[in-house]
């Protein structure tokens, strides 16, 4: 059966953003749990190059759904082999941080925001260059909130995560997440960075480098996974529309089965819940509902990276949704890209 959408207007609406320089271009996609896709491109790749259009496999630095790919997933497949539980502080199995204000921390107050962990992983720098440095400068800082008080947006926590990530399975995230989630759904064109040059060719640039005065192409602009050689937990990812069809159909696809990755129904059902009970804003694991959600439709889940990408979750309607620009090759400014990203979204889901 075919998706009951309203395409022109979806087009209208992406392809407006373009023409009004919110971004080069853009692609989009609406899909169900039985694979039914409608899907489009508008603008073009590069505004210097006008005769190269946006294409449904170009590759796009994804920012800050590096979290969701990479850090969202591994975690749960942590959760689900009984590697991990969420309510246990950190310090009571991570040696690294037992002795310092992180170890008062659970998995869930990271994955909710409620950790009280810094904010901004723009300040990465200032522990140094070396990633051993850094590291232990993010492990060892003092939390600005005691855990549990306050839900407050840190991209912080998406690092921390990677981290555990890595210490509980003994391998770097880029692995992790490669060959625990990406290769058993098939997504053969989603990696972190920096690009080899086939993939850099096919690359949406983005913004300027400053040292080089050219643009970042193929290598991430997000600042962590500069500075920690292109892996982090918070950037880094780059993919392309099919992969992420095939991430976010597979978590609305009951069960699993053992040729499908080491999260599924399970982890994905606890995630879109409410977990900061009276905090607000309300929020489940990584994923936060959607804003101005079509009544009907409360149920809609999203997470995006403020100037990339956007991706929604409708466990009741059966239906995901996907949004990827290259805003940051104009602006740092994302408020032009908020209306576009929420009449894709109610279009998406009405």
């Amino acid at each position: 059966m075919a998706l009951d959408l309203d395409i022109d207007r979806i087009r209208d609406c992406v392809g407006e953003g373009a023409r009004d320089k919110v971004y080069p271009g853009a692609v989009w996609a609406v899909g169900d749990r039985s694979g039914n896709m409608a899907f489009g491109t508008q603008g073009v790749l590069d505004p210097d190059q006008p005769d190269e259009p946006m294409r449904h496999d170009t590759v796009f630095d994804v920012e800050g759904l590096t979290e969701i790919l990479a850090v969202w997933s591994s975690i749960g497949s942590l959760v689900e082999a009984g590697k991990l539980h969420l309510d246990e502080q950190l310090g009571d199995f991570w040696s690294e941080v037992r002795d310092h204000p992180l170890g008062r921390v659970s998995t869930r107050h990271l994955l909710t925001h409620t950790a009280g962990v810094p904010l901004g992983t723009d300040l990465l720098n200032r522990h140094g260059t070396d990633p051993q440095d850094m590291r232990g400068g993010v492990l060892h800082e003092a939390l600005r909130r005691p855990p549990g008080a306050t839900v407050e947006y840190s991209d912080r926590a998406a690092l921390v995560l990677g981290y555990l990530a890595e210490e509980l399975s003994g391998q770097s995230l880029d692995v992790l997440a490669a060959t625990g989630v990406w290769q058993p759904l098939g997504m053969t064109r989603t990696r972190y960075g920096p690009l080899p040059g086939e993939a850099t060719a096919r690359c949406a640039p983005t913004e300027l480098d400053d040292i080089t005065g050219a643009r970042l192409r193929g290598t991430a602009h997000g600042l962590p996974a500069r500075l920690l050689g292109g892996v982090c937990g918070t950037s880094g990812v780059f993919s392309v529309l099919p992969d992420l069809a095939a991430f976010l159909r597979h978590l609305l696809r009951p069960g699993r089965d053992g040729s499908r990755p080491g999260f599924g129904t399970a982890w994905t059902k606890e995630s879109l819940r409410t977990q900061t009970g009276e905090l607000a804003p309300a929020g489940g694991l990584f994923w936060r509902p959607a804003p101005g959600a079509v009544p009907g439709t409360d149920d809609i889940w999203e997470h995006h990276a403020s100037g990339a990408a956007g991706a929604w979750l409708s466990p009741e309607q059966g239906r995901w949704a996907v949004l990827l620009t290259n805003t940051r090759y104009y602006t740092r400014d994302y408020g032009s890209l908020v209306p576009v990203r929420d009449t894709f979204r109610s279009l998406a889901f009405a």
